[in-house]
């Protein structure tokens, strides 16, 4: 909810960053997640789920307040279009629908693109989508499809808004508005004391941040990464470090792993072959219900040169990683073909340059040979990592032009985004 003097935020699930919480003009409406019943066909399962979903959605916004914008991001948009819009039409309230993907394509992952439930999905999406008062979203290709496909674009409605529920005559008008994503101000660079810090908290619990060897004095604290001397207070690199290499996921159907895991055999094999390569740690963070499986495939890898992770970090600690992390790997193949990896946003907040692989609108973000490459399968993202750590830490070498390009660039952050973009439009409905 956007009100004149304090922002509502419902959330489920997701640990809140610090600042969110602390922060005097948001309040925090948790909703309980709602389990789904474990009898009867599941079809029967998931409309019970959903009615109950939209009961609980329902009673939590109309207690709430009267808001003047609820903004709804969508996925999941299932029952939250159809409840925000009502509950919308009997307070009066602007319905903003932020569109980052089409939930009706993830379904599809999971149950096909024929499946009855799918084709009701892209029904409902489509018609409750429509209803917004504004919509926002997240890159040029889907304001595109949007405006062609779904008809959401500049234009006034001939139905009157309120008009089966309040008997009113009003008009109404919504638009599509590219808002790309932006890195909030917590992903930059970290220091290096800072990385060190980080590097000797993780390693209590993963190994692959612990240190190769002891160090021949006592003064000296080491991490694989870095170490601390004491005396001076100094941090630096150790010598002949690995390189970081750091992946994020929700562990879901729309990101291939195997894809990495068999970049990094052939890594492995060209080192074994000769090529002057540093060690690699590959840290892939977050959870999900493909991350058993994919760990039990990480299990049965046996490299000599490469360590991998899988660790769940803390909301304040995964942006201290990114900005400690040499390169960014992303897998995610969007379900629509039609939004952008929040993940390579982040990454490149904190100047690191990614490997990313193929999708359609993919250009809009990552631009190949200038702040990372893109990569079609296994095979060529093995040769790239190859070419980007074949001189490895050599402050010359094509990584470190692709993190000077992202230094450079002085892209805008998520405030200075939504100024520019967001705010013209509530001062202006």
């Amino acid at each position: 909810m956007i009100g004149m003097r304090q922002a509502v935020v419902w959330m489920l699930g997701s640990k809140l960053h610090k600042d969110v919480l602390c922060n005097s003009k948001i309040k925090i409406v948790p909703i309980s997640e709602v389990a789904a019943l474990k009898v009867g066909p599941r079809i029967f399962q998931y409309f019970t789920k959903v009615v109950v979903q939209a009961a609980q959605l329902c009673y939590i916004l109309m207690k709430t307040g009267s808001p003047s914008y609820i903004l709804l991001q969508n996925p999941p948009g299932l029952p939250s279009i159809a409840v925000t819009w009502l509950v919308c039409c009997i307070r009066r309230s602007n319905l903003i629908i932020d569109w980052h993907n089409y939930g009706y394509t993830i379904m599809s992952l999971t149950h096909g693109k024929q499946h009855p439930i799918v084709h009701l999905a892209k029904w409902y999406e489509k018609i409750f989508g429509r209803l917004a008062d504004y919509s926002f979203c997240v890159t040029n290709a889907m304001k595109e499809d949007l405006r062609t496909n779904w008809h959401i674009n500049t234009a006034v409605l001939t139905i009157p808004r309120y008009t089966v529920l309040m008997g009113s005559s009003c008009f109404y008008h919504y638009s599509a508005i590219t808002l790309y994503d932006k890195p909030p101000s917590i992903f930059k660079e970290t220091p290096l004391d800072i990385q060190h810090r980080l590097f000797m908290k993780l390693a209590e619990e993963y190994a692959p941040f612990k240190a190769r060897t002891m160090s021949e004095c006592s003064e000296v604290e080491k991490s694989v990464f870095t170490e601390l001397d004491s005396r001076t207070g100094s941090v630096t690199h150790v010598q002949g470090r690995p390189a970081l290499l750091i992946s994020s996921t929700s562990w879901t159907e729309d990101e291939d792993f195997s894809i990495l895991l068999r970049a990094l055999e052939d890594f492995e094999q060209f080192i074994n072959d000769g090529a002057q390569l540093p060690s690699l740690v590959c840290v892939i963070t977050g959870k999900g219900p493909l991350k058993q499986y994919y760990n039990h495939l990480i299990e049965k890898l046996h490299f000599k040169h490469i360590q991998i992770c899988t660790p769940w970090l803390e909301a304040e600690e995964y942006p201290l990683l990114l900005g400690s992390a040499d390169l960014g790997v992303c897998l995610h193949k969007s379900s629509s073909g039609l939004d952008l990896p929040m993940k390579v946003v982040d990454m490149f907040g904190c100047c690191l340059p990614v490997c990313a692989i193929h999708f359609t609108c993919l250009h809009e973000l990552v631009k190949h040979e200038e702040n990372g490459l893109i990569f079609a399968n296994s095979n060529e993202l093995a040769e790239q990592l190859k070419m980007l750590f074949s001189d490895f830490p050599n402050v010359t070498s094509r990584l470190n032009r692709f993190r000077k390009n992202l230094q450079e660039s002085k892209q805008l952050r998520w405030d200075e985004s939504w100024d520019q973009t967001v705010l013209p439009v509530l001062k202006n409905p």
